[in-house]
């Protein structure tokens, strides 16, 4: 008589188990546990019950070699180590993980996370499925390996590149950037300049585009900077203060990248102004940087935890069926600013 395991020193219940119990062969238990085939439904809620009964636990990793899936997906990026260590790590790139880790666990996949890509990347022999690259640049290095292992992939923002056909959810890059800029026009700014990444992800070309049609509206002269990533808040600072000392009426700066924002507070007060009364700093991603910096960063919602779960939707979906998978997902709620000392100005009568 088969054993439930339940028991001092009793083994753990097999398939022959459930089947002998429920009178039926190991492959009807097979099928009729895994939605396959053709079984009877009455036989199917039979072969459920015994195995509840009996404490029943499929071998996952068997499962896996059968149907040759790993059952795993990743959570990728190129982001430097620069911008997605230090405090960041336990913002942007963690905040998404929590979420899609467990949107994907209620389908039955494992989360993967796979630090900054570089050559010889684990990309390249990490058993997974397919992956999600956060914020893909132009000539993204995890896009490329998944590539080259025929995985397929999602993106987390807009790709850029003209040929990616990856689908995507869109984190909404030019609306952020107004909403910034819609924020510090009515704190009162006249000459605001924007501190981008000098990439070609998303969130800078799309914060470039927006910005320049804003200052053409309000007959801004539109003054902007890059700064490569990897310098991370030490590049803010430098390039801030360049900014500082060529336009010494700036008097706001939307630095997207949290590091670069909180390199450029320490540059308007090395210059000897004051953040917000002589220039204020607004940034991107309202994170641990944000909220920790002094003064604290006015910063934007992006609805994160919403955004990677419609990213594992999208993989998912991809996986099941790739010919039929979405292009994009429904964007997700529209972004808003949380504003903080970094840019209050004038008391919001709200």
């Amino acid at each position: 008589m088969p054993t439930s395991g339940s028991g001092s020193g009793s083994r753990p219940p097999t398939i022959a188990d459930v089947a002998s119990a429920a009178g039926v062969s190991r492959t009807t238990v097979s099928h009729a546990l895994n939605g396959l085939g053709k079984v009877d439904p009455r036989t199917r809620e039979r072969v459920k019950r015994v195995a509840t009964e009996l404490g029943y636990r499929p071998n996952l990793r068997a499962q896996r070699l059968r149907r040759g899936q790993a059952k795993a997906i990743a959570l990728a990026s190129s982001m430097p180590f620069a911008v997605a260590a230090g405090p960041s790590r336990l913002g942007f790139y963690m905040e998404i993980a929590a979420a899609a880790a467990e949107s994907a666990l209620l389908h039955g996949y494992a989360l993967v996370l796979v630090p900054p890509v570089e050559s010889g990347s684990g990309l390249h022999s990490v058993d997974i499925d397919g992956a999600i690259v956060v914020e893909p640049d132009e000539n993204d290095a995890a896009a490329a390996h998944l590539k080259e292992r025929g995985l397929p992939y999602v993106a987390l923002g807009r790709p850029v590149a003209p040929d990616e056909a990856a689908p995507y959810v869109d984190l909404r890059g030019e609306l952020v950037t107004e909403l910034l800029l819609a924020h510090l026009r009515e704190q009162g700014a006249q000459r605001p300049a924007l501190l981008i990444g000098a990439g070609r992800r998303h969130s800078s070309v799309d914060a470039r585009a927006a910005y320049e049609r804003v200052a053409a509206e309000f007959g801004w002269t539109p003054i902007v900077a890059t700064a490569p990533e990897a310098g991370g808040e030490q590049a803010g600072y430098e390039r801030c203060a360049e900014l500082l000392a060529r336009h010494p009426g700036i008097d706001a700066v939307c630095a997207l990248v949290d590091a670069f924002a909180v390199g450029a507070v320490r540059a308007i007060r090395d210059s000897g102004r004051a953040v917000p009364d002589d220039v204020m700093v607004v940034t991107r991603y309202d994170g641990l940087r944000a909220r920790t910096c002094e003064p604290p960063l006015t910063a934007v919602d992006l609805h994160l935890d919403r955004a990677a779960s419609d990213a594992v939707e999208l993989l998912l979906g991809r996986l099941r069926d790739e010919g039929a998978a979405a292009a994009t997902a429904a964007p997700p709620p529209e972004p808003r600013v949380i504003a903080r000392a970094s840019s209050l100005r004038v008391t919001d009568p709200r």
